[in-house]
C-alpha cells in the first residue's frame, strides 16, 4: 500500500466522529448512558463557567471570551478528539503564554498563531507523530507543571489584595507589588478570596456534583451586592463592563501593521509555545482519563488526539475564544460522574452557553477577589507532592531537570523554561541518565489540578 493511500484513509478516520468512541453508550442501557453523560456535561459546565472567566482574565482577555471559548473547544474536541472522556477548555498552562501575546498584541494577532499551531498540530497527528510528544520526561512535566502554579498564583495579587493598580508581568515586579501594597490592601477583597478558595477546596472534598467554584461565585454576587456593596470591592463589570451574551462573534486572524522581524519571530514563537503546551496537556489528559475510568475498550488515540487538538485551536480563536486543550480537572470531574462518551462533551456545550446567557447579568457583578481567589485554588492543586516524590525517587539528573524547569517558567516564561529543559534532556539524556524515565506517570488523585 502506498504512504498516500495510507494517509487518506488516516485523513478519512479523522475527520469522522462516530469512530468508536462511543462504544460504551450500548453496554447495558443506552438511556442510563444518555443520562449519564448529560448530567455530566451539566455539571463540567457549572464548575467550567468560572475557571473559564479566570482563565480569560487572567490572560489579559474579557471574560466571555473564556465562556465562549470553553464551549466551542468542548464541541469540536468531543467530536474530532482522541479520547472517549477528555474534557477540553481553557487552561493554566496557556496563561503565562497568551498573558505575554496579549501584553503586546491584539486578540486578531492571538487567532492567527493559533491558527498556525492548529495546523501544526493537525499534521502531526496526520504523521503520527503521537508517540514522539509522548516522550518528554516526567520531571520537565512536574517541574513546569510548578512553575505555571507560581506564575498564576503570583498573577492574582493585584485582585486579592482589592488593588486597582495594574501589576507588572514579571515575577519581579509582582513581587515588589506585594510588598508595597500588602499594607494598604482591602481587608475585605482579602478575606473574600480567602472565603472562595476554601468553599472551592470543600465542596471538592464533599462530592463531584458539588460545582465549588460557581457557589464560589455566587457567595461574591451577594456579597457584594448585599452586606459588602460598601466595602470597595471591585466587580468584573468595573474592570471589563457589562458580558455580552451573543456568542456568534467572528474574529479573524490579524497582522500587525509594522511587520518586522520581531514580529516574525513572534509568529513563530507563539504558535510553537501553543503547539507544545496543546500537544503535551492533551496527550498527558488522555492517558489519564483511560486510567480513572479504567477504559476496558477502544483506548484513546495519540494521533487523532492531536488532530483534534488542531481543530480546537483553529476553530475556538475563530468564535471569540483562544487557545484551549485538555483539562485535566473537569476530566476528571466528568469521569466521576460516570460520563462514557464524547456526548458528555457535546452536551456541555450546550449547557455552558445556556447557563452563561442567563447568568451573564449577575456573572458581571461578581467581585475580582472572588475569581483571584479561584484561581489561588487553581494554583495550589496544581502542585502534587506525590508527583514531586516520584521525581525524587528517579535520579539527581531528573530532581535538577523539575528543579530548573519550575524555577525558570516564572523567571524567564514558558518557551525558553520548556525548549531549554527539553534540549538540556536531549542531549544529555544518553550521558547522564542509566535507565528510561520518559513514561509519563500519572497521578489519578489529580482531581484537583486545572491545567
Amino acid at each position: 500500500m502506498r504512504p498516500d493511500q495510507t494517509i487518506l484513509r488516516r485523513l478519512k478516520f479523522f475527520l469522522n466522529p462516530n469512530d468508536g468512541r462511543y462504544e460504551d453508550l450500548n453496554k447495558g442501557s443506552l438511556t442510563k448512558n444518555i443520562f449519564k453523560d448529560l448530567t455530566a456535561g451539566l455539571i463540567v459546565a457549572a464548575v467550567a463557567i468560572p475557571l473559564a472567566m479566570g482563565f480569560a482574565m487572567a490572560s489579559g482577555l474579557r471574560p466571555e471570551q473564556g465562556i465562549v471559548g470553553g464551549a466551542i473547544a468542548g464541541l469540536f474536541g468531543a467530536l474530532f478528539g482522541g479520547s472517549k472522556y477528555q474534557v477540553y477548555g481553557p487552561t493554566a498552562a496557556f496563561i503565562p503564554v497568551i498573558a505575554g501575546l496579549m501584553a503586546t498584541y491584539s486578540h486578531g494577532f492571538l487567532v492567527l498563531v493559533s491558527i498556525i499551531a492548529g495546523i501544526m498540530l493537525m499534521f502531526s497527528g496526520l504523521f503520527k507523530f503521537g508517540k514522539i510528544v509522548e516522550k518528554v520526561p516526567h520531571s520537565i512535566v512536574v517541574g513546569f507543571t510548578i512553575g505555571i502554579a507560581i506564575v498564576i498564583a503570583m498573577s492574582q495579587i493585584g485582585e486579592i489584595l482589592g488593588s486597582k493598580q495594574k501589576v507588572g508581568y514579571s515575577i519581579v515586579a509582582q513581587a515588589q507589588f506585594l510588598v508595597t501594597e500588602i499594607g494598604i490592601a482591602n481587608i475585605y477583597a482579602v478575606l473574600l478570596a480567602l472565603i472562595t478558595f476554601i468553599i472551592c477546596k470543600a465542596a471538592l472534598k464533599i462530592s463531584s456534583f458539588v460545582p465549588g467554584p460557581l457557589i464560589a461565585l455566587a457567595f461574591g454576587y451577594i456579597a457584594a451586592t448585599t452586606f459588602w456593596s460598601g466595602a470597595g470591592l471591585i466587580k468584573i463589570s468595573d474592570k471589563f463592563g457589562s458580558i455580552p451574551t451573543d456568542f456568534t462573534k467572528i474574529t479573524g486572524p490579524l497582522l500587525p501593521e509594522a511587520f518586522t522581524g520581531k514580529v516574525i519571530f513572534d509568529i513563530f514563537y507563539y504558535a510553537v509555545a501553543i503547539y507544545i503546551v496543546a500537544a503535551i496537556e492533551s496527550l498527558l489528559c488522555s492517558r489519564m482519563a483511560d486510567r480513572m475510568a479504567n477504559n476496558k475498550g477502544i483506548p484513546f488515540n495519540p494521533n487523532k488526539e492531536l488532530w483534534g487538538q488542531g481543530m480546537v485551536n483553529i476553530f475556538t480563536p475563530l468564535f471569540n475564544g483562544f487557545p484551549h486543550t485538555g483539562a485535566l480537572a473537569r476530566t476528571a470531574v466528568n469521569i466521576r460522574l460516570g460520563a462514557v462518551s464524547p456526548l458528555a462533551g457535546i452536551a456541555k456545550f450546550v449547557f455552558k452557553l445556556s447557563m452563561a446567557a442567563f447568568l451573564a447579568i449577575y456573572l458581571e457583578q461578581v467581585p475580582m477577589a472572588c475569581i483571584g481567589g479561584i484561581l489561588l485554588y487553581v494554583a495550589t492543586g496544581m502542585v502534587k507532592v506525590k508527583e514531586i516524590k516520584e521525581v525524587m525517587g528517579m535520579n539527581k539528573y531528573h530532581i535538577a531537570l523539575m528543579s530548573y524547569t519550575a524555577v525558570m517558567v516564572p523567571a524567564t516564561g514558558f518557551m525558553t523554561a520548556v525548549v531549554s529543559a527539553i534540549v538540556i534532556y536531549a542531549v544529555s539524556y544518553r550521558f547522564i541518565n542509566k535507565k528510561p524515565a520518559v513514561q509519563l506517570v500519572m497521578d489519578d488523585s489529580r482531581e484537583e489540578q486545572v491545567a
